[in-house]
């Protein structure tokens, strides 16, 4: 795992740049991108190397985990005219190699990143498509003056580029770009609209305008001088439910997704470095656990020994039952507000995801021990683990009335006192892309247009989800859910805390359900097989049964379950979050009336005006972090 970055120039930018920035952007090539690699040390903190030729610059950091001794990046071809940085592990590397290796191309290291260089070479931009991993790498060709770049299928490892007269800029987190003087810093305001509703940065273009993602499944060919850019798919996680008839026997998809996830697992525990697991007391880290060839596992939780935030002793349970040994951390209040301005930093972007923070404590506790972990992400969204899944089959029968008097039943129940089956009338009179757009929906168009004092154009959330759910007509409404969720959620929040958390802390953390060879699997399974009834990863929980404890198998989900009515509403959480909403910035961007109506609303059973108020303080405290003073506004 590492941290890469560089630069493509067209010209001579430090004879052009001439305003104030201008002792900035004479600095030296060699000092700009040595600045950039600083930035993302945590990224890789055993070694760093750069290259440059007249045209482009590439930075590397390095976490050694495969060919320690080896492999160093950037990395050239025999010819040296093509050279590499990457960052992820490519798991089907040796047989690539073998392949490469008939077909003529000799090797100089024993890992996986020159397998890369080598296929690249053989397959042009069809490389990703012969790659089993996660990954995200940059190829630059110096005879053709060409930079290739491709992110893993589902968005694993992150991509950053920004582009402009004076060339392309790329790096591994956001961070890692801003050194640059030819960037000029400024937040996206569209961002922060679309951030309000989905809690995670949704658009291609992110919070530091100009700076883009290369999404999930994409890949890009920069060429120089030319200031047009327009990325690729290769891979799109489309679901493909196996038909009525010849449908295998539940007994048949057991045992091969068995199979898949064993094999999976296998192939993700291989390294040169001791390996241990994030375990709570769900069922995907479970599975992995009773699967994975490691020794230690890693939970954390807040609160009392026997409260409902407090995984560690279902987890501590379940590793003495599979005899490996347990670690464990539980967060104090006082730890978690602290911690909150250095996760949101290493977010490179806000977060309305306050279990990122306990999975900033987790990854460093794990690597206090160990250099990689092998995780849970990705089950629930490939075999329908969210219980709002579930929702099309409570909603079934009701949907059978007209929907002019659902519509009239939920105008009425929404002049009610929020009371049991007030939300169930409400969203039953709407259609599914009204009222699903991942599993966060905060605030509705209407209102962050009241909260924000900044208008934008920024399409609502149904609008920018609308070409996603015309491509699933043809689904039942549960795996509309998953598609909208592979997309978006995904990578946008559970990838992106994953990946910034453990590496704030220079963790490996792989996803062994994030496979392909899983994803095959997964993505053909019938929807009878994901829920039943009330009961989400129906068929998955049968797999689980054949290696966990019932009581494991069947736990329902929780998540990263975080006190977040108690915090906000002690005397710390208090302080703080009126602190921001005090900021300058609270000023610039929102109305007082509406911050006024979330703080009056915090605290227990208040359906998700929690998630909301968090969402905001959590926007404020990064914005005070990258835009000190208001800085590059």
């Amino acid at each position: 795992m590492c941290g890469i970055c560089g630069f493509i120039e067209n010209g001579r930018q430090n004879d052009r740049i001439q305003d104030e920035n201008a002792r900035k952007a004479a600095m030296p090539r060699e000092r700009i991108l040595s600045m950039m690699m600083a930035a993302l040390i945590h990224r890789g903190p055993d070694q760093g190397k750069g290259w440059m030729s007249e045209s482009a610059a590439l930075g590397f950091r390095r976490l050694s985990i495969i060919d320690p001794d080896g492999s160093v990046q950037p990395m050239a071809n025999e010819d040296g005219d093509k050279r590499l940085v990457f960052n992820g592990e490519i798991y089907n590397f040796q047989e690539l190699r073998l392949q490469l290796l008939k077909a003529g191309h000799r090797f100089s290291t024993q890992g996986d990143s020159e397998v890369l260089l080598h296929g690249y070479e053989e397959w042009g931009e069809k490389l990703p498509e012969h790659l089993r991993g996660m990954f995200a790498f940059a190829i630059w060709d110096e005879k053709e003056q060409t930079l290739f770049a491709a992110r893993d299928p589902f968005g694993i490892k992150p991509f950053y580029y920004t582009v402009s007269d004076d060339g392309f800029i790329f790096a591994s987190e956001i961070k890692g770009i801003l050194p640059h003087p030819s960037y000029r810093k400024k937040m996206n305001p569209e961002a922060l609209e679309q951030y309000l509703s989905f809690q995670y940065s949704v658009l291609e273009n992110t919070f530091f305008q100009g700076i883009r993602q290369l999404l999930p499944g994409h890949f890009l060919t920069y060429k120089k001088g030319d200031t047009s850019l327009s990325p690729k798919r290769y891979f799109l996680p489309e679901l493909i439910p196996e038909p009525s008839a010849g449908q295998k026997t539940a007994k048949e998809w057991v045992d091969r997704l068995d199979q898949v996830v064993s094999e999976s697992v296998k192939a993700h525990m291989i390294a040169d470095v001791e390996v241990g697991t994030f375990l709570s007391g769900g069922v995907d880290s479970s599975l992995i656990a009773s699967e994975f060839t490691g020794s230690k596992t890693f939970t954390v939780g807040f609160g009392s020994e026997d409260g409902h935030y407090n995984e560690i002793p279902l987890a501590r349970e379940l590793a003495e039952t599979l005899e490996l040994e347990s670690r464990s951390k539980r967060i104090s209040e006082k730890e978690f507000w602290e911690a909150v301005p250095e996760v949101l930093y290493h977010m490179d972007e806000p977060s309305g995801d306050p279990s990122a923070v306990a999975l900033y404590f987790l990854s460093r506790e794990a690597a206090r021990q160990v250099r990689v972990v092998v995780s849970g992400e990705g089950a629930d969204e490939l075999f329908g683990g969210y219980c709002i899944y579930c929702e099309p089959n409570a909603l079934h029968l009701y949907q059978k009335l007209p929907e002019h008097l659902r519509r009239k039943i939920a105008r009425m129940a929404s002049r009610m006192p929020k009371m049991k089956g007030r939300s169930f009338l409400i969203r039953g009179s709407m259609t599914l892309e009204e009222r699903f757009i991942g599993n966060a929906n905060l605030f509705s168009a209407q209102e962050r247009r009241n909260l924000l004092k900044c208008k934008t154009r920024a399409l609502s959330p149904q609008e920018l989800l609308a070409g996603d759910y015309e491509d699933t007509e043809h689904l039942d409404e549960a795996s509309r859910m998953q598609y909208i969720d592979l997309l978006h959620w995904l990578p946008g929040d559970i990838l992106q805390k994953a990946d910034r958390m453990s590496m704030a802390h220079s963790l490996e953390l792989r996803v062994p359900y994030l496979d392909r060879e899983v994803f095959e699997v997964a993505r053909h399974l019938p929807a009878k097989y994901k829920q039943k009834g009330q009961v989400s990863k129906y068929l998955f929980r049968k797999v689980a049964r054949r290696h966990l404890p019932a009581a494991s198998s069947e736990r329902r989900k929780l998540g990263f379950p975080i006190p977040l009515g108690h915090f906000l509403t002690s005397e710390a959480g208090s302080e703080a979050v009126r602190k921001a909403f005090d900021s300058p910035a609270a000023r610039k961007f929102f109305n007082r009336e509406a911050l006024e109506e979330l703080l009056d609303g915090r605290g227990c059973q208040r359906g998700n005006t929690n998630r909301k108020l968090w969402a905001v303080y959590a926007f404020l405290v990064w914005y005070g972090i990258y835009f000190p003073d208001g800085e590059g506004e």
